[in-house]
């Protein structure tokens, strides 16, 4: 499987602005989120990217890419009907290949030499299927993410076949349905913010924006479900964290995870403790 493009949504109500702020990256140096994003996709070997706005947000993003801006394309999603319509929104640009799906209002944070997109790039092509990026995640915090129920491929550390897909369970509905077996107890396997897809999920997108006919939200969660019953669909553990910016603290959050792996660690370390020792004073 070749992937040579990537898709970066951000055209929801609560996600348009968040790839427009500004955040200081594992280097040091201050960019956008969005700059950080197309960072991601360019260390994995892709240069031509798509991203999907709403209307009249395309002169910002241009500015938000900066020296990147040459290489986007833009698509706006004219009626916000949800993700799984932001993602179909984009089909005549990807042109019937594979591509790499990232979410406009997640950063990403690798544990190793390889940034997350490279790691799941890299799977993707040495399985030929599709694979989405997932993370062991508490119970409490599935209310915000599909969710993925499958096996273990034999021999694979942290690769799964996909059986099951579930947006946004409840705990009992995960308990029932979605128990991964090896994860710690209340755990399961939510996604990432991050895909490697086939033109097949467009296709099903498409049966869902023909079935809803305007009467409602079209999600990619419920597509995915129906991919793994036609072709293989594959979840992988990466070495790194995904960082939620359109969570309440969500952008400090990512912004110190980006801090507490990169070059000014020591740095940022003393200034948390300072402050933490002055709130005990």
């Amino acid at each position: 499987m070749e992937i040579k493009q990537a898709l970066i949504t951000a055209a929801g109500p609560s996600q348009r602005r968040l790839p427009l702020q500004t955040l200081v990256d594992r280097d040091g140096a201050t960019k956008t989120a969005l700059q950080i994003l197309i960072e991601e996709v360019v260390q994995a070997g892709i240069d031509r990217l798509v991203v999907v706005v709403a209307p009249g947000d395309i002169p910002a993003f241009t500015q938000a890419a900066g020296a990147f801006a040459a290489r986007l394309a833009f698509v706006e999603q004219e009626t916000p009907m949800g993700y799984g319509h932001a993602v179909w929104s984009a089909r005549k640009s990807l042109e019937g290949n594979p591509f790499l799906l990232l979410v406009g209002d997640h950063l990403y944070v690798s544990g190793g030499a390889q940034r997350c997109a490279q790691q799941l790039v890299a799977v993707a092509k040495s399985e030929n299927c599709a694979v989405s990026a997932v993370q062991a995640t508490h119970e409490s915090k599935l209310p915000l993410y599909g969710t993925v129920g499958g096996r273990l491929v034999a021999g694979r550390r942290g690769l799964y076949d996909v059986s099951e897909l579930i947006e946004k369970p409840t705990p009992t509905e995960a308990e029932q349905r979605l128990i991964v077996p090896g994860l710690r107890a209340g755990h399961y396997l939510c996604f990432f913010g991050m895909h490697v897809l086939t033109p097949t999920v467009l296709e099903l997108l498409e049966e869902d924006i023909l079935r809803a006919q305007g009467r409602g939200g079209v999600h990619l969660t419920p597509a995915l479900a129906r991919l793994a019953t036609r072709e293989r669909y594959l979840a992988a553990e990466l070495h790194g964290r995904r960082y939620d910016m359109g969570l309440k603290y969500g952008l400090l959050t990512a912004q110190l995870a980006l801090a507490l792996h990169g070059t000014d660690r020591d740095e940022v370390l003393s200034g948390l403790v300072e402050m933490l020792a002055l709130r005990e004073a």
